[in-house]
């Protein structure tokens, strides 16, 4: 019979075994990906992330897991819950530590309740997985249970569990099968459109220059330049900067082509980069720095070089990461993202779902604000 086991390190984890899960081609849950971060030291006590996953076996044979991690504080994660956390500490309770399925420091919506191809009953081992976590709540005295960024099919089994639902927007580009960035602005209200031809001219005017590199084709150096403006960047807007050099340089020799760097070149120089991964379709930005301000290149860089990949390459989607009215101009959409939650104490419970019920009205709103924003033209859907 299958069992559940709770795996506190990737290492014990077999590779070939984790092949044999539907991963959706999701780069980040690579093994690589996903082992890296624990064998870096970029997650561990020193971070609050404590790995913790969750296992159905049947023997050695690996047939569901869900990412896993008991938490002592909340960053990194990009489903806000400080203010249940706080609330909990006004009431005298306690809120930490509480499990958060999901993929560390990554706002990137995908499958968390991951089951073996060709698994018979696929929802069975879903909710055997659900019924794991439920355990270690009651257990181990977690407070709650996080499924952040988690897709529709997992979404609508942990909502029948009866987890409470929380719902965001992020803005994604959508590939409608243009030829060339043209054929794109072409789609666009003429004032956007104006716009982005502004941009991308003060860069080129700048002497701004871009190359596109592969996870195995970066030197040494050029990883070196990376971290730095990874590195810079967070401390700039006084984030933690939780990834070691050691991940990049990981990442870009197993991920090879699923691991795409821009370089901004200036005089043969580089003076910004904006790193992505790319699988199943998409292209996920997530990095992006500098050594040099210029107008526009970080828009350059981030989002249009990332768009003009996307259509060389025929990649449908383009996600650009969390947040950012400032991508609908340039012509990414509201797209919506999921998550659910488990609360043990019954009290704390009520409330948070009376809180999200409201939240959820207030999204809805704020997307009807962002549709008045669409800079597509009328013609387009």
């Amino acid at each position: 019979m299958p069992r559940g086991r709770i795996v506190t390190s990737f290492e014990d984890i077999d590779p070939a075994e984790w092949q044999s899960l539907q991963l959706a081609d999701n780069p980040f849950l690579d093994y690589a990906f996903l082992a890296g971060l624990e064998q870096t030291g970029s997650i561990g006590e020193h971070a609050g992330w404590h790995p913790h996953h969750l296992a159905i076996m049947e023997g050695e044979r690996l047939l569901a897991f869900a990412p896993t991690y008991a938490k002592d504080n909340s960053h990194g994660e990009f489903v806000f819950d400080w203010a249940w956390a706080d609330a909990y500490h006004r009431h005298g309770a306690i809120y930490y530590p509480k499990l958060l399925t999901g993929v560390p420091y990554t706002p990137v919506t995908g499958p968390r309740l991951l089951v073996r191809q060709g698994a018979e009953e696929p929802a069975s081992l879903k909710r055997e997985l659900a019924e794991l976590a439920l355990t270690q709540c009651r257990e181990r005295g977690y407070s709650t249970w996080h499924c952040n960024f988690v897709e529709e099919d997992d979404f609508e089994v942990l909502a029948g569990l009866g987890l409470l639902r929380r719902r965001d927007w992020q803005f994604h580009w959508l590939n409608r099968g243009y030829p060339d960035f043209d054929a794109f602005l072409a789609k666009l209200r003429s004032r956007k459109r104006k716009n982005i031809r502004r941009e991308r001219q003060r860069v080129s005017s700048a002497g701004v220059t871009f190359e596109w590199k592969s996870g195995d084709d970066l030197s040494s150096g050029e990883l070196d330049f990376v971290y730095h403006c990874y590195l810079t960047t967070f401390r700039n807007y006084g984030n933690y900067p939780a990834l070691q050099r050691e991940f990049f340089s990981r990442l870009a020799q197993e991920l090879k082509e699923s691991f795409q760097v821009v370089l901004a070149l200036r005089g043969g120089e580089a003076i910004a980069m904006a790193v992505f991964l790319a699988g199943g379709g998409r292209l996920y930005g997530r990095y992006w720095g500098c050594t040099e301000e210029l107008p526009g290149l970080h828009f350059e860089t981030a989002y249009y070089q990332g768009i003009e990949y996307c259509i060389r390459h025929g990649i449908e989607v383009f996600e650009s990461g969390a947040q950012g009215e400032h991508k609908i101009p340039r012509g990414f959409l509201p797209t919506r993202t999921r998550s659910c939650h488990h609360v043990e104490h019954p009290s704390f419970r009520e409330a948070i779902d009376r809180h999200l019920e409201r939240e959820s009205q207030l999204i809805d709103g704020y997307r009807e604000e962002l549709d008045r924003l669409d800079p597509y033209r009328r013609d387009e859907p």
